[in-house]
């Protein structure tokens, strides 16, 4: 995610200077213009249009989330839908290439990987006689309206087919190979793009369809070699794929403590061997039995010569004797299950693709464009200028103008580098007067995957500018118990991939132990900051602390809260550390929940998730699981509404679909629980269905972190020290006390659209609800049409898209 504000500090000693600083932040992401925000769409509205969907060049995972959400969209909205099966191969072929898509043709395909109707790359479409055949189709079926899922290759020849469509009518009426009243009917061609690519090299997007799932592919593979390389103390270098773009080994340097990284946008200066030496020297030196070395495969130097994994094991082995191993990673990276993330990325942006063909049916003159994401909104983008932008990257890498080329890969990317050349010190922190200043770490509530990594960035970005770093184990009542340690810089080694809390977590409230003990406390351990992390009763916590600041001057000291929690049910955040882990292990289970119906055939599963009063793993699993209902508080039903659920069952499953699968969020409703509506289920559905019911528990918490809580933890533990060194050093007397009174220094750090956010924890109780720990305003809440579309249910649909132009210098 793009951050607005970055700090302009020095880069690592070990890689070459980052570019000044005008021309990293003077850019804009996207120029936001009045869109389809809040407009509403019936079933039936464009009947007797006709859509088709393609995918072309390499696959990605959610691929075929994508193209389930196109067809069922359309014929929600009265489409007529095909596949174009084996890209523009199938385009050019025509015949059995082009079926007509029914609602059941894409039932359980949400969970696959690849492309269910294929993608090949077509050497005839890139001629006017191969175009000449794909126009010829088309308009023999009548199709106008085509939806292209590819790389910035296959959007390329889509909309020169676009623009070439008047002329090459006119040319096969001239040839007599297509009538003049077909010509007239398909006049015009609209297109839109869905970058799926797990290279996430696409300029005008946040992420790709796919990047995400190439993220979990690569970070399960690293996790697995750091235990064989723990036991042999071996050095491993893995290349990644991402051709000319660092995305995948970049974030994925960061998600696996690696200790160096090659990426074609920033080569490493021109003693980069001595230098990597000195760092693996030093990290072994210091305790280290494994280091891991991630290289993109298209990592050059400053003289755009090629770095490959060869040249960097001789290296490694002539002048450190180090046991080095290489893994090129390959096409496993293409390969396996969708991540949650892909799955409702692909759901949402097919959908709204079919919106967007509609709004340029009515209106002939927008221009083809791309539906992509910015923050965790659907944006259009003109096509052509995201495609420009894209190819300059690879030109301004060719001309040697690193700088330009990371300024074009835009502000996700740019945080990402950031964040890690800021953790790459090589020197190890030294004595300074801020030795004298402790700043202590603290975790409320219930575990959250994400938490360690915050705790690892914070404290050594906080020891290398000569902060002492204390954590409190076990919460508040640790605190109170004396329970406190000095963390060293080894100590948060390996914490990035640890789930869970390394300190411990307590749910006990500063009210509930007594403010005074916990005041006293901290001036006992003279902690001049303090960083909580955790979910609502950590929200809590940082507000009680707020607000007894006027009768404990010991309180007056910075504390900057992060959010983490599955339930993602804090104010002041889109997203909360851990609910990414969280949605990625249900939609796992209910991939296996779904295998069983498969077998046993015609069940229904009712499935309860965790949350508490938020529906937000509910309705994100359901969409990403393809459930057929969501129950959750915030969305009030009664019993005729789970009657109308169990009667669309019913016909759904009498027309030979196989199972079916309702999602209840814990506290949904007090009267009708899980085993209310199992029951009711089992007995409506007698003759028809069978049903079960499954309570997930605490297994939705998680093991390892997602490569998102990851990468999202260990963003904001940087920006949190940031946040935190500057209110010290506003706030420091000459004695070096800290008092700090106002109410911007007790703050909550969170995510709002892609923007990392301070907002004062004292202004977030106005939006808050106490009684049901809930934010008064969630931003999923427009997607739960979608979920309901998507399962057939009669809906009215909230494009949740608006219009965007293309960045701008």
């Amino acid at each position: 995610m793009g951050e607005r504000v970055m700090e302009n500090r020095k880069g690592s000693i070990w890689h070459s200077p980052l570019p000044k600083r005008p021309n990293w932040f003077e850019r804009r992401s996207t120029m936001m213009l009045p869109g389809m925000e809040g407009k509403y769409i019936a079933r039936g509205q464009f009947e007797g249009k006709c859509i088709a969907v393609l995918s072309s060049g390499g696959d990605a995972q959610g691929m075929n989330a994508a193209i389930r959400a196109v067809v069922r969209m359309g014929i929600y909205c009265g489409c007529r839908v095909f596949f174009i099966k084996e890209g523009y191969q199938g385009l050019v072929e025509g015949d059995e290439y082009i079926v007509e898509a029914s609602w059941a043709d894409v039932s359980g395909i949400i969970q696959q990987g690849g492309t269910v109707i294929g993608s090949a790359r077509c050497a005839e479409f890139r001629e006017r006689d191969g175009r000449l055949r794909a126009a010829a189709n088309l308009v023999r079926n009548g199709i106008t309206n085509l939806v292209v899922i590819g790389g910035d290759g296959s959007l390329t020849g889509a909309n020169q087919f676009r623009v070439e469509w008047p002329s090459l009518l006119e040319e096969l009426v001239n040839t007599s190979r297509i009538k003049a009243e077909q010509a007239a009917n398909c006049s015009h061609l609209n297109i839109v793009g869905l970058v799926g690519s797990i290279d996430n090299d696409f300029c005008g997007t946040d992420m790709t369809i796919g990047a995400d799932s190439a993220l979990h592919r690569i970070i399960e593979a690293t996790d697995a070699i750091n235990t064989t390389a723990s036991s042999h103390q071996r050095c491993f270098i893995l290349e990644v794929m991402g051709r000319h773009c660092g995305y995948l080994a970049l974030v994925a340097s960061m998600a696996c403590e690696a200790d160096w990284v090659f990426i074609p946008e920033l080569p490493p200066a021109d003693d980069w061997r001595e230098k990597l030496c000195r760092k693996l020297r030093m990290n072994r030196d210091a305790g280290q039995r494994t280091n891991t070395i991630m290289v993109a495969e298209g990592a050059i130097d400053r003289q755009c010569n090629p770095i490959t994994c060869d040249e960097i094991r001789k290296l490694i082995v002539s002048e450190l004797g180090l046991d080095t191993r290489i893994t090129v990673l390959g096409h496993v990276q293409r390969g396996g299950l969708p991540s949650a993330f892909d799955r409702n990325l692909g759901t949402r942006m097919g959908a709204e693709a079919v919106l967007a063909l509609m709004d340029a049916d009515r209106d002939k003159d927008l221009p083809a464009c791309v539906v992509s994401l910015d923050g965790n909104q659907a944006v259009r983008v003109p096509l052509m200028r995201c495609v420009e932008k894209t190819r300059q990257v690879a030109e301004a890498l060719k001309e040697k103008n690193f700088d330009r080329a990371i300024e074009l890969r835009g502000g996700s990317f740019m945080s990402n580098l950031w964040t890690y050349l800021k953790l790459s010190k090589i020197e190890r922190p030294r004595r300074s007067v801020m030795n004298n200043l402790r700043l202590g770490m603290i975790n409320v509530g219930a575990p959250a995957c994400g938490v360690n990594a915050v705790m690892r960035s914070f404290a050594r970005l906080a020891m290398t500018k000569g902060y002492t770093v204390v954590g409190i184990h076990e919460g508040f009542l640790g605190l109170t118990n004396d329970d406190l340690s000095e963390i060293g810089w080894g100590d948060v080694r390996g914490w990035v991939n640890m789930g869970g809390s390394a300190l411990g977590t307590r749910r006990d409230k500063p009210s509930e132990l007594g403010m005074q003990l916990v005041a006293n406390k901290i001036k006992q351990h003279n902690l001049h900051g303090l960083l909580v992390i955790g979910g609502f009763e950590a929200y809590e916590c940082v507000i009680e602390l707020a607000e007894a600041r006027d009768q404990y001057c010991e309180l007056c000291i910075p504390i900057i809260m992060i959010p983490a929690t599955i339930s993602n049910n804090v104010p002041g955040t889109d997203f909360s550390l851990g609910a990414d882990t969280a949605l990625n292990e249900i939609v796992q289970i209910l991939d296996k929940i779904k295998q069983s119906a498969m077998g046993t055939k015609r069940r229904v599963f009712v499935v309860e998730t965790m949350g508490g009063f938020c529906g937000y793993l509910a309705t994100m699993s359901g969409l990403a699981g393809g459930a057929d209902a969501a129950y959750i508080y915030e969305e009030p039903f009664t019993i005729d509404d789970l009657r109308q659920d169990v009667v669309h069952l019913r016909a759904k499953i009498a027309d030979n679909v196989q199972r079916g699968l309702i999602l209840r969020t814990e506290y949904a409703n007090k009267n009708y629980t899980s085993q209310f509506i199992h029951q009711l289920y089992a007995e409506e559905g007698k003759g028809i269905f069978d049903c079960r019911c499954n309570v997930l528990g605490h297994m939705q918490q998680g093991n390892c972190p997602s490569p998102f809580d990851r990468n999202l933890g260990t963003k904001l533990g940087s920006k949190a020290l940031d946040w935190m060194d500057e209110q010290i050093n506003i706030n420091i007397s000459s004695e070096h006390t800290v008092q700090a009174i106002t109410a911007s220094s007790c703050a909550l750090l969170g995510i709002i659209r892609q923007y990392a956010t301070f907002t004062e924890v004292l202004k977030l109780k106005a939006v808050t609800d106490f009684k049901h720990r809930l934010p008064r305003e969630e931003w999923w809440l427009n997607l739960r049409p979608l979920l309901r579309i998507m399962a057939k249910h009669d809906s009215l649909y909230e494009s949740e898209s608006i219009m965007a132009g293309v960045e701008k210098d």
